[in-house]
C-alpha cells in the first residue's frame, strides 16, 4: 500500500513533531558527506517529518501509527555516523531519540541508559557517581549518542584494550521495540545481541541499553614523533601487547598527516614526522616510560600531565578514529578515506605492502585494536580522491592483498561490512518488521536476496531528486 505520511503526521500531532522543511532536512542528515560517492547519491534526501519521542510508550505509538499508514521510519541519534546509516532513503518519518536520554542506573561494572544519551554525558555521569567510565566510545564522544554508537558503530577509543562492540561482554542487554500492528517489547542478551546491534535500526528500535563499565582514570595523553612510520606502527602494536600497560588509544599517523592537518601539533614537528597519539593510565606511566626508553625510538613531544605547549591540543582522542578524517577534510575537502582491517598475524606486513603499493595516494592512519585477544590494526587512511572508479580500484587492490575493507562509500549493512548476509539480523527483520518499513534500503538481503556485490547496490525505492 502507498505510504500516507500526512495521515501519520495528523495522528502524531500531539507529540513533539517537526514539519518545517528546513529543520526536517537538517535532522535527516548524518555525516555521509565524508564520502564523495555517498554525497553524490544522498545529498538530496529528506524525511517528510521528524518526531522526537519522550518515552518508550511514545516510541510504540509512533511505530504503530507509521505501520498503519505504511510510512517508513528511520531512527537517529546525534547523526554523527558516516555511512549514511541515518539517511531516510525513502523519506517518511525520522524518529529522533534525543529526548530519551536518561541514565537510569549506575552500578559496579554496569550502567543502564536510554539511547539518546550523549556518550560524553554518560561518561560524565558514571565518573561523577561511581568513579567508572564506559569502556569504549567513538571519537565524536562529545556529540554522539550511545544508541547511535550501538546501532551504527563497531568500536573506537578503548578498542585497543577492550576489543570491538560485537565482542562478547561489550554489550550486556538491549531492550527493543518491534514495528508491527501491535509493537512488542523484547529484551536481548547473550547470543541474541547481534540480532540488533550494528543493524542501523533496520529491524527494531533500541529503547534501553545496559553496558559494562571500567574504572575511570585521568588518562595521560601524549603525542610521540617518529622518523620512520613502520617503527611507529611496531611501537604502538608492541606497547599494546604489554598487558601490564593499560592504554585507551594508540594511533599512528603517517607523515605529513599531522603536519598538514593538525594545526596545534604542527609547531612541534616537521613535515616528515610520523606522529602517534596515545592514552595511558596514570599508574601505567612507569611501565610505559620503561618501554619507551628501552625502545630507543620516538620523541615524546606532548604530555597532558606536563603540558608546556603554548596552546594545548585538546583531547588527544579527537585526533584519532574518524576525527583524523574530519580534521583532514576541514583543510582539504577533496580528500576521502577508507576503513581497513589489517588482521593478525599479518597486520604489519599488510600495512607495509599497502604503503609500497600506493605511496602518498593512500596515507596511513592506524588504530591499534584487539580482536579475539589479538593485537592488530584498524586502518582509516587518508585517500586522494580522483574518481569513483579509482576509489573502487583502490578498494579492490586492498582486498587482493589480503586486507578486509569496511567500505565507507556504501550505505548498506552488507557493503559497509563483510559483504555477506547476517542471517540473524535478516531473520529478526522478518519477524519484527514484516512490512520492511524500518530504515528501508539499508539491508540488501531483505530487498534483493540474490545480490552478488559485483557493483554498488542502488536501492530501487530511493527518493528521486527534486
Amino acid at each position: 500500500m502507498k505510504p500516507d505520511p500526512a495521515a501519520a503526521m495528523q495522528e502524531l500531532s500531539h507529540l513533539e513533531l517537526d514539519t518545517n522543511p528546513v529543520s526536517v532536512r537538517a535532522k535527516s542528515r548524518d555525516f555521509f558527506w565524508y564520502s564523495p560517492v555517498l554525497k553524490d547519491r544522498l545529498d538530496h534526501l529528506s524525511a517528510d517529518f521528524v518526531v522526537s519521542p519522550r518515552s518508550e510508550r511514545e516510541v510504540i505509538e509512533i511505530l504503530s501509527t507509521c505501520h498503519r499508514h505504511n510510512v517508513p521510519v528511520t531512527t537517529r541519534g546525534a547523526g554523527t555516523g558516516n555511512y549514511g546509516q541515518a539517511m531516510p532513503l525513502a523519506g517518511g518519518c525520522v524518529m529522533h531519540m534525543r529526548n530519551m536520554a536518561a541514565v537510569k542506573d549506575v552500578q559496579p561494572g554496569r550502567v543502564i541508559v536510554e539511547p539518546g544519551c550523549l556518550l560524553k554525558d554518560l561518561d560524565d555521569r558514571c565518573r561523577r557517581e561511581s568513579g567508572q567510565e564506559i569502556r569504549m566510545f567513538s571519537s565524536t564522544w562529545a556529540t554522539a549518542s550511545i544508541g547511535g554508537f550501538i546501532a551504527g558503530g563497531s568500536g573506537g577509543v578503548g578498542s585497543c584494550t577492550w576489543g570491538q562492540l560485537r565482542d562478547l561482554g561489550n554489550i550486556i542487554r538491549l531492550r527493543v521495540v518491534t514495528m508491527e500492528a501491535v509493537p512488542r517489547i523484547l529484551e536481548f542478551t547473550r547470543e541474541e545481541l547481534p540480532r540488533v546491534s550494528h543493524a542501523y535500526g533496520t529491524n527494531g528500535i533500541i529503547t534501553e541499553i545496559e553496558m559494562p563499565l571500567a574504572p575511570a582514570y585521568d588518562w595521560v595523553e601524549m603525542f610521540v614523533a617518529f622518523d620512520d612510520f613502520m617503527e611507529s606502527a611496531r611501537y604502538a602494536a608492541d606497547m599494546a601487547n604489554h598487558d601490564g600497560i593499560l592504554i585507551k588509544l594508540a594511533t599512528p599517523c603517517e607523515a605529513p598527516i599531522a603536519y598538514d592537518y593538525f594545526p596545534r601539533v604542527k609547531p612541534y614537528i616537521g613535515p616528515d614526522d610520523h606522529v602517534t597519539a596515545l592514552m595511558v593510565a596514570p599508574h601505567s606511566m612507569d611501565g610505559f616510560l620503561t618501554f619507551h626508553d628501552q625502545r630507543g625510538s620516538g620523541r615524546i613531544i606532548y604530555r597532558s600531565d606536563a603540558n608546556d605547549w603554548k596552546r594545548g591540543p585538546g583531547p588527544v582522542f579527537e585526533y584519532g578514529w574518524n576525527h583524523t578524517t574530519l580534521r583532514a577534510l576541514r583543510v582539504d575537502p577533496s580528500i576521502t578515506y577508507l576503513q581497513v582491517r589489517y588482521g593478525y598475524p599479518r597486520h604489519l606486513e599488510l600495512v607495509e605492502k599497502v604503503r609500497r603499493t600506493f605511496g602518498d595516494e593512500v596515507l596511513q592512519h592506524l588504530e591499534v585494536i584487539r580482536e579475539n585477544g589479538k593485537v592488530m590494526f584498524a586502518g582509516l587512511p587518508i585517500v586522494k580522491f580522483t574518481s569513483e572508479e579509482r576509489l573502487d580500484e583502490i578498494v579492490r587492490m586492498h582486498e587482493e592483498m589480503g586486507c578486509m575493507i569496511f567500505n565507507p562509500h556504501r550505505y548498506t549493512l552488507e557493503e559497509g561490512g563483510r559483504q555477506t548476509v547476517d542471517d540473524r539480523q535478516l531473520a529478526f527483520k522478518r519477524e519484527a518488521d514484516p512490512k520492511g518499513l524500518l530504515n528501508p534500503g539499508k539491508m540488501i538481503a531483505w530487498d534483493h536476496p540474490g545480490w552478488t556485490y559485483d557493483r554498488m547496490y542502488s536501492y530501487p525505492g530511493i527518493k528521486a531528486r527534486g
